[in-house]
């Protein structure tokens, strides 16, 4: 089932001196139940392409249809909330609350009742193999590894089943690495989710389902679930 589209996207960053054209009539379909990689030299655009899905900007030129519908048309702090969640590189945890409370915090900005939120927080952050006795510690005192999986499970605490993750093993070692990419291949095996990961990583690109890569801000599909 389609789940999020690109059509015709143009985006343009408007310098001191210069305008650089980021994306350049970029056109793709993310569906559910696949991993989707896009890759690309630093400055292709992909990242600039995740930001738009991610409902973070808006196209200068084009459309990002979420469900067939445009991201304006749904609201973008609607999307942000409810249809998307993003896994960053540099986790991007929020520091001063403790590995449940990072979890809880999307629940309950969403209306769910704290006993709630902690009761599935709890329930998340076993899903993705962290131990009891980490909830209460704070971001900075766990390994790379941890942070990413409390991560990972702060964006299961939303209800959207489309995950976009930039560089998601970017400052993990290489064990901890695969065991990140593991989780996300889970959830789109046995849950349905579409998970799009943009990356420099080999290893993740030969194991997604469907492989884009970008250069210039163009797009293309260089490998299909069937090829």
């Amino acid at each position: 089932m389609k789940t999020l589209s690109a059509e015709h996207v143009t985006f343009t960053y408007q310098g001191k001196y210069q305008k650089v054209e980021a994306l350049k009539e970029v056109t793709c379909t993310f569906e559910t139940g696949k991993l989707y990689c896009v890759i690309g030299h630093s400055g292709s655009g992909k990242s600039t392409l995740l930001s738009l899905l991610a409902g973070l900007g808006r196209p200068g030129r084009g459309q990002i249809l979420a469900d067939g519908q445009d991201l304006a048309e749904i609201g973008y702090d609607r999307y942000r909330r409810e249809m998307v969640s993003v896994i960053y590189q540099a986790f991007c945890l929020f520091p001063a609350l403790t590995v449940l409370e990072n979890v809880m915090y999307p629940m309950e900005i969403s209306g769910r009742k704290r006993k709630e939120a902690e009761r599935k927080a709890r329930e998340l952050l076993a899903k993705v193999g962290l131990s009891e006795e980490l909830y209460r510690k704070f971001p900075a005192m766990l390994s790379g590894g941890e942070q990413q999986r409390t991560a990972i499970a702060r964006a299961l605490a939303s209800s959207a089943k489309t995950i976009l993750a930039d560089e998601p093993t970017g400052n993990l070692d290489s064990e901890n690495g695969k065991k990140i990419l593991g989780i996300l291949e889970e959830l789109v095996e046995k849950e349905n989710y579409c998970v799009v990961i943009v990356t420099h990583d080999l290893e993740i690109a030969a194991r997604a389902d469907v492989l884009y890569r970008m250069k210039d801000g163009k797009l293309w599909e260089e490998r299909g679930e069937t090829v």
